[in-house]
């Protein structure tokens, strides 16, 4: 059973909000994000469905990932990626998912995030 089926998608539209509010108000990595609030949302959405064994709506909608070529635009620092790995952190363990299921699905994104720094 994968991440994604376990969570469901109410639970990861609801991780996307609590992550968002976090990144939004951090002082680090806000200005990273000066887009449209909703389709940044959309596309974090879409993207985790998928990148947690869901369908793959990010491809549906945007083609495929490649998040680091996406990225590539943006000065993203270690700084940066460790607030962003503190963001998730703290919208993870802020919903009642069960310490198995917080670890598991934090664990699927410093790999992630590591790949993303580019300064």
């Amino acid at each position: 059973m994968t991440i994604y089926e376990v969570m469901g998608e109410q639970a990861i539209k609801e991780l996307v909000n609590r992550f968002y509010a976090r990144v939004f108000e951090s002082p680090v990595i806000s200005h990273l994000f000066k887009n449209d609030i909703e389709e940044i949302k959309d596309k974090q959405f879409r993207f985790l469905c998928q990148f947690l064994g869901g369908p793959q709506y990010y491809i549906e909608k945007y083609g495929p990932p490649r998040m680091r070529m996406r990225h590539i635009p943006h000065k993203i620092t270690e700084e940066a990626r460790d607030e962003w790995l503190r963001c998730m952190k703290d919208a993870i363990d802020s919903m009642d998912l069960g310490e198995n299921l917080s670890s598991a699905l934090y664990n699927c994104f410093p790999k992630l995030a590591n790949h993303m720094v580019n300064s």
